[in-house]
């Protein structure tokens, strides 16, 4: 073996102090996105001089400053309160499954000793007494509910810094296109910093206080974190379908009635489904995607330290080594913070053309960066040579192809995201050719969007089997692990990308509600452009480090589960493989059906006012905005309970009913068919949402022979985006929290599985 270089006390004071860095550095950003104000004369006088405000320095003249102040405030204030309430009656339902799936691992755990409190032989080691079943069940109930709790805080938190930014950076446009991309980022920074701190922090503590009861007992102390895992990607499963369901009822609604019926702009204030559209893009894009993240940061940090324990790590009981996934996500805090600071301070936006590159290279700087990181990291924390638990035996490793292991997933990320930028950016021939197909109708544009799709999937599936087959060469399911964390590693830098996007498109649709100028919406719809290219790239790296962090915790399960091997030719493995497969296909049809359901209310909502409503159309009538508001939050409260009860029911009925074999099968299967669905749908979306907006941009010469805004072709491509509406933003981000989440509940359930499963087998056996 050898000695590691990082002493225990090093590790003690690195984990928690980056975890603080990371919360001062959000609040930082928070202080200065602050600075620019929305308020009213009263509150503002004491910024002015000489009658002219220091914070909102206004380029054109004949226009009145304050008023426009004003209803930039007021349009923040509904989007914010719509968010909030949606929220809070979404958490409401949410709790209560919380509270009755945490009784629920407590009965199952508990009851594989009978609810003994007698310390029981270990699991991999027999000759040593482990703590009781009983003591698994507590605390894997306990870490489940710190994990839900900590990913509703983040979507919330992500959710209010996101409503509170979006009129800020539609004031700062009036500045110049770098001002406002400057406060964008900045406030996506906050969630991103908050997140990955909070994550990090919250799973840190959990681990000390349980080991206070645990003591050397490792092996039960991880498994029991294991909950963690489980708590976070519950929350977001619902944060996903209940926001995806919400954003894009509100979002479908708009377009197709204010857009092809009644041929008004995108966030035109007279369309009543307006500001349940900007409500949709916090709930479904800041606070889903912030929870789904945050599972992926949780799990796969679960998954490495469960193997880990039961390795030369957890058994000569070295704190920094076992500690290595933490501290890779620290120090990528750090990495992140630097990344950051080339985005906000070292260089300066001047042009359009400037934003998307900016974004870009925040992905580039932070892999680099993060590359030395993790050597260096590999090199102080790891001894020269250990070994890690492969299905039973022991295997050596160095330290040196654990460092390949981070690595490797840390590149992959980046060359999926990449990717999925060429396939859904209209800077490309793929979604100018999905443009140019509008041409001939919509039927042409679902062709070639599909099409795009399922060829956008090939080189991330390729870049994910690298990734699988060079970690489990050098270190087996540890090494898939911590693949997944590197490329979680930047999820600080990925989250802020990902923030600004939907920040960037409610600035656009304040500019619009507020009426402000052509020239102030120019800029906003180029940074929405940009983000709307980046969020694409964050779905992109969600669901590879999904694939990873499922396959780790598939892992992890077959381990605990006892199972030596998993033969597909076995019949019960099979028909798991097969029913697993299907699954991805119910869930998204459950789905997209539930966003065509809720979408229907909201159309005929839209549609009544117009016709019932006199002066609407003129704009000498205010629509009733919170209607609409009260459809998307009502359906979509509805219709997110049967897709999250059949993903989190069906690892319970397969395990206990078919037993760990078929269980294994079935987490197989969707596993291998998610994964494709995922990537195709996200890309299929993006690459019709993309090709609206290039025709509606008509910035080349082919851009401007499709449209302009209300021809057929651009009509035709409004029904294509209406379409990938939900593929992009429901179904396909919240099939890799399907797989996820399948995966850490059969790990935290596998050792009820492994006692009791099997019944109808064992019945008719």
């Amino acid at each position: 073996m050898g000695v590691v270089l990082l002493p225990d006390l090093g590790t003690e004071i690195l984990i928690p102090v980056c975890g603080v860095i990371g919360i001062v550095f959000s609040l930082v950003q928070w202080y200065i996105v602050a600075q620019v104000k929305v308020s009213s004369d009263s509150e503002r006088s004491s910024n002015n001089k000489n009658g002219v405000s220091e914070n909102l320095i206004e380029e054109e003249e004949g226009l009145n400053d304050q008023s426009v102040v004003e209803k930039c405030a007021e349009i923040q204030n509904a989007i914010s309160e719509g968010s909030t309430s949606f929220l809070f009656t979404m958490y409401q339902y949410v709790g209560v499954f919380m509270i009755a799936f945490a009784v629920l691992i407590f009965l199952f755990l508990g009851s594989v000793e009978g609810f003994s409190t007698k310390s029981q032989g270990c699991t991999y080691d027999k000759t040593k007494d482990c703590k009781p079943a009983l003591a698994t069940a507590v605390f894997s109930t306990v870490a489940f509910l710190l994990g839900a709790i900590t990913s509703l805080a983040s979507g919330f938190l992500g959710m209010k810094i996101a409503t509170y930014a979006n009129a800020r950076t539609t004031l700062e446009a009036r500045k110049g296109v770098g001002k406002a991309f400057i406060v964008a980022f900045r406030s996506g920074a906050v969630m991103g910093f908050l997140l990955a701190a909070n994550g990090l922090l919250v799973l840190y503590i959990t681990i000390l206080l349980f080991k206070i009861y645990y003591g050397d007992d490792w092996e039960g102390l991880f498994e029991a974190i294991t909950g963690y895992g489980l708590g976070g990607s519950s929350m977001a499963l619902f944060g996903r379908v209940g926001g995806g369901i919400y954003t894009k009822a509100a979002d479908v609604g708009a377009d197709l009635v204010g857009k092809i019926e009644q041929n008004i702009p995108e966030d035109d204030p007279r369309n009543p489904a307006v500001i349940a559209d900007n409500v949709g893009d916090n709930v479904g894009d800041i606070a889903g995607m912030g929870s789904d993240l945050f599972g992926s940061y949780a799990e796969s940090s679960c998954a490495a330290l469960v193997v880990a324990s039961i390795s030369s790590f957890g058994i000569n009981h070295e704190f920094t080594a076992i500690l290595y996934p933490l501290i890779i996500s620290s120090v990528g805090i750090l990495v992140c913070l630097i990344t950051t600071l080339f985005a906000t301070d070292f260089f300066e936006i001047k042009a359009v053309k400037e934003i998307e590159p900016a974004l870009k290279k925040q992905l580039v700087i932070s892999t680099a960066l993060m590359t030395v990181a993790v050597a260096v990291v590999s090199w102080v924390a790891l001894p020269s040579s250990f070994t890690i638990f492969d299905f039973g035996a022991q295997r050596e490793v160095k330290n040196w192809q654990l460092f390949l292991c981070v690595s490797v997933g840390l590149w992959a990320g980046l060359i999926i995201g990449f990717v999925t930028e060429y396939y859904t950016s209209n800077a490309y021939s793929p979604v100018q050719d999905v443009a140019d197909s509008c041409r001939t109708g919509a039927a042409t544009n679902v062709i070639f969007g599909l099409a795009l799709g399922y060829k956008s999937v090939i080189i991330p599936i390729f870049a994910i089997a690298v990734s699988i087959f060079v970690s489990f060469s050098f270190a087996a399911m540890y090494g898939i692990a911590v693949a997944a964390l590197g490329m979680l590693s930047t999820i600080a830098t990925g989250l802020a990308i990902d923030a600004y996007g939907p920040i960037s498109d409610n600035a656009g649709g304040i500019a619009e509600m507020a009426g402000m100028s052509h020239r102030i919406r120019e800029r906003t719809d180029a940074l929405d452009a940009a983000g709307n290219t980046t969020a694409a790239i964050g779905k992109g790296f969600a669901i590879g480090s999904a694939a990873l962090v499922s396959l780790a915790l598939f892992g992890a399960f077959v381990s605990r589960a006892a199972i030596s091997t998993v033969d597909v030719l076995t019949p019960k493995v099979f028909i798991g493989l097969l029913v697993g497969a299907m699954l991805p296909y119910w869930f998204s049809a459950m789905t997209m059906k539930s966003v065509g359901s809720a979408a229907l209310k909201m159309v005929e909502e839209v549609r009544r006012q117009f016709k019932e409503m006199p002066g609407l159309m003129e704009g000498t009538t205010k629509p009733d905005y919170a209607n609409c508001v009260k459809i998307s939050t009502d359906a979509s409260i509805k219709e997110m309970i049967p897709p999250g009860a059949l993903v989190m029911l069906t690892p319970l009925i397969v395990g206990t009913l078919f037993g760990v074999e078929t269980l294994s099968g079935v987490l197989a299967g969707s596993l291998v068919s998610g994964v494709q669905i995922a990537i195709s749908a996200s890309n299929t979306g993006g690459a019709w949402d993309n090709a609206k907006k290039y025709i509606e941009a008509g910035a080349s010469e082919h851009a401007r022979t499709l449209g302009p805004k209300g021809s057929d072709a651009h009509k035709a491509a409004v029904i294509g985006d209406t379409i990938g509406d939900p593929l992009k933003d429901t179904s396909g981000p919240s099939l890799n929290i399907l797989i996820k989440l399948m995966a850490v509940e059969s790990l935290v359930f596998a050792p009820f599985f492994a006692t009791h499963g099997g019944l109808l087998f064992k019945i008719f056996s």
